[in-house]
């Protein structure tokens, strides 16, 4: 059986200056994929809600839900390592004991190697608790779509100075409480060169530029598979939607003008007894 990425290899990848590919994925078919082709990490993101529910933000996403893709993505992936988001509200440093429970069943239910939970300094405690349980933990810091109503809406965090000074305190916070990497969402790029360099963890850039230590895009978007927008940070490597679209078209057009199915897609019977399908019973039909 193949050995599955760890975090000690993502450590050791950003010590050698390698680039980290991560990629989301929520289902067997593109976890298969994505894993055959040697993809270090799987987030199973609560971006779900949105490319795949139709929800307009991740907030309606619950932990039942994140641990069915999960369930999903871990029966697909044997190399990959899978960090599952725990999803909006639950986790929080005010209970951490349920903190620990939800992540246990994230793990222990969903098939992850490890979870994300979003937040800064707030989230040391978090971290640490689930750390001390064994339970491996990547930090998220930038744009957390989670708290997006606190925020005001999908803006680039850490433009101003005092911005910044909070994020470089929310970073250190998150790898003195045991992190082992950190995804940095819609950060200027100068600020993400600063805190790769300045952290041992490596940084998951997501909009924050180059220099990070690794990249992680959500499936639908580089595939080209969700239209209702693409983000600034995203690039469309394939058009998967025109694809469906004028696979799907032809399918319609064969069924509704006769030329599908032909016989090559049909079976015949091993014998037919006076013009009729299974003996003496009338029609085919079962005694």
């Amino acid at each position: 059986m193949p050995r599955r990425v760890s975090i000690h290899d993502l450590r050791a990848m950003k010590q050698r200056g390698e680039k980290i590919a991560m990629v989301t994925c929520y289902d067997y078919t593109s976890a298969k994929i994505v894993d055959a082709l040697g993809f270090p990490i799987m987030l199973v993101g609560d971006s779900l809600g949105m490319v795949v529910l139709g929800h307009e933000s991740t907030l309606r996403v619950t932990l039942d839900m994140m641990i069915h893709h999960c369930r999903a993505v871990s029966r697909a992936a044997k190399k990959s390592m899978i960090v599952i988001d725990l999803p909006f509200a639950s986790y929080s440093s005010s209970d951490l004991p349920t903190s620990l429970e939800n992540a246990r069943r994230a793990m222990a239910e969903g098939g992850a190697q490890a979870v994300k939970v979003e937040g800064g300094r707030r989230m040391g405690p978090v971290v640490g608790t689930l750390v001390a349980s064994g339970i491996p933990v990547m930090g998220h810091i930038g744009l957390t779509p989670q708290s997006i109503h606190m925020i005001g809406g999908y803006r680039v965090q850490g433009r101003t100075k005092e911005a910044a000074d909070r994020l470089i305190a929310a970073a250190q916070a998150l790898e003195e409480a045991g992190a082992f990497a950190i995804v940095l969402e819609l950060v200027p790029a100068p600020l993400a060169e600063q805190l790769s360099k300045m952290l041992s963890i490596p940084t998951i850039g997501i909009g924050a530029g180059p220099a990070c230590d690794g990249q992680v895009q959500v499936f639908h978007d580089i595939m080209g598979m969700y239209e209702d927008f693409l983000p600034k940070h995203a690039h469309r490597y394939g058009n998967v939607a025109q694809v469906i679209r004028q696979a799907a078209k032809a399918y319609k057009d064969d069924v509704e003008q006769g030329r599908f199915p032909t016989a090559q897609h049909s079976f015949d019977m091993d014998s037919v007894l006076d013009g009729k399908i299974g003996g003496d019973t009338p029609h085919g039909g079962a005694k």
